[in-house]
């Protein structure tokens, strides 16, 4: 997709031309500064979709997943002088990881389990939905787990960029892999229960 697939006129947007800095703006020194837009508008094109599923499958709220897209965005565009081109996509998953941290501490922990379970009764049902019993298994992982699980298995991520999104080093990165898929695998259950 070219950046622009889901948002339509709520998303990140590109910008035109270039904006030029006078003495007193964020530019430290007295001289104006001109900032050519090329790398942010490019960085908009090439990660804005694939934040934005990486945010959905977090929150599960598309909604949500739009806003902590647009702040990542907004984010790097207040760092644009600091971030390097070359590192707006690590830039972006780290920002909206930190992001979907924050969402995650606010959200009201107390969720029961038997209602979950309860939707998860295989046995009366021809068919399960597997999309939706995965998102289900995926909303039991503690915060870090899912997030380090998306990274892996539904962005491609390899350990070490994993490891500098989110800040943990690369053993943490693997074992926190193993155990989200090991909690996944239990949560489910044998596949020939789900197929």
């Amino acid at each position: 997709m070219d950046g622009a697939g889901v948002w339509m006129n709520g998303g990140p947007q590109r910008l035109r031309g270039a904006v030029t800095f006078g003495p007193g703006d964020r530019h430290t020194s007295d001289k104006p500064f001109r900032v050519e837009l090329n790398e942010y508008n490019s960085a908009v094109d090439m990660h804005a979709d694939v934040l934005y599923r990486f945010a959905l499958k977090h929150l599960r709220d598309a909604d949500r997943a739009k806003d902590v897209v647009q702040e990542s965005f907004a984010r790097l565009w207040q760092r644009v002088e600091e971030v390097d081109g070359t590192k707006a996509k690590s830039y972006l998953f780290t920002t909206a990881h930190h992001l979907l941290v924050d969402e995650a501490r606010k959200k009201d922990r107390n969720t029961p389990m038997e209602p979950q379970h309860e939707r998860l009764q295989w046995a009366e049902q021809d068919q399960p939905d597997l999309q939706a019993v995965l998102e289900e298994a995926l909303a039991t992982l503690p915060e870090v787990q899912r997030s380090v699980v998306l990274l892996r298995d539904l962005e491609g991520y390899a350990y070490e960029e994993i490891a500098e999104t989110t800040g943990l080093n690369v053993t943490q990165v693997k074992v926190y892999i193993y155990r989200g898929r090991t909690a996944l695998k239990n949560y489910i259950g044998s596949l020939e229960y789900v197929l």
